[in-house]
């Protein structure tokens, strides 16, 4: 069998510790803050990332990996002995990350590279790495992996709960006066993934109501199906991830293992201090 190396970016909020443990190969989205340039999850965490916009008071610029990155990491993989690749994107419908695969993926004619849209984020994404590196490592051959990945996508679902909306108001979101006033309220968004892109669901008061909001969407949303894989998903918030990971024990049969990620840089500036949410691959 040939030698196959699964390839994402960091929108996968796989970790570094992660990415070793399955030998995938994480390609980094950049955080820019005036001339200091960063890459997720190497030079920046999500800890850092607010610290520096609380300290410069404005939002960084976030980048795409060009396509650039993408023939630097499918060229180290080449020539660390990889004869394959396949490669795991962000949703295409929320990042130009996939499209710069696959303009990567050209300069490589006489190579087998496959270029998969996620048509998701976060650990939704970060599933289909893992379990594509999971089945080569088990002897499955690059398109069994990418058709396996591909077949995951529809049964994935996600749903989060916004802290605040003053990020989104820093980055021309929503308006000043929207946020300002949903601090005062204490207003909640509730957001989900569908079609590849996030939409707003709804909104509650108080972080109580939205911590049972989002435990009663995920359970509606599962319903009698088998949970094969779960992640929780935070941004700074270790407390509500925990709260959130007891609460769906306590409902739903979950696997042994729960996965508890930050969400990453390239996405927690949009989202903001304070989110947390799940992700589930379930049939």
């Amino acid at each position: 069998m040939p030698k196959i190396q699964v390839i994402t970016d960091s929108d996968s909020s796989i970790s570094p510790a992660i990415a070793q443990q399955y030998g995938i190969t994480l390609v980094p989205i950049t955080i820019q803050f005036g001339e200091e340039t960063f890459s997720t999850n190497i030079t920046i965490d999500d800890k850092l990332l607010f610290e520096k916009i609380d300290q410069i008071g404005k939002l960084p610029t976030t980048a795409a990996p060009s396509p650039a990155a993408f023939i630097q990491a499918f060229s180290e993989a080449f020539a660390a002995g990889a004869e394959e690749i396949l490669c795991i994107c962000v949703s295409s419908k929320v990042s130009s990350t996939y499209e710069s695969a696959l303009l990567a993926a050209r300069e490589f004619p006489e190579k087998n590279i496959r270029v998969v849209d996620s048509l998701f984020m976060t650990m939704g994404q970060g599933f289909l790495a893992i379990t594509a590196a999971e089945a080569i490592a088990a002897g499955a051959s690059l398109e069994e992996a990418a058709t396996m990945t591909e077949a995951m996508i529809p049964h994935l679902c996600t749903f989060a709960s916004f802290a605040t909306l003053k990020y989104l108001a820093m980055s021309g979101r929503v308006g000043k006066f929207v946020a300002s006033m949903a601090t005062v309220l204490d207003i909640r968004p509730l957001l989900t993934m569908k079609d590849g892109t996030l939409q707003m669901l709804e909104k509650v008061r108080t972080r109580r109501a939205a911590m049972d909001r989002l435990v009663n969407l995920i359970c509606n949303s599962i319903g009698s199906k088998t949970v094969k894989r779960v992640a929780i998903y935070h941004v700074n918030n270790p407390t509500d991830a925990q709260i959130l990971a007891e609460r769906l024990r306590e409902k739903l049969q979950l696997p042994q293992e729960v996965l508890v990620v930050q969400f990453t840089p390239g996405l927690s500036v949009h989202a903001g201090s304070g989110m947390v949410g799940a992700v589930f691959y379930s049939l």
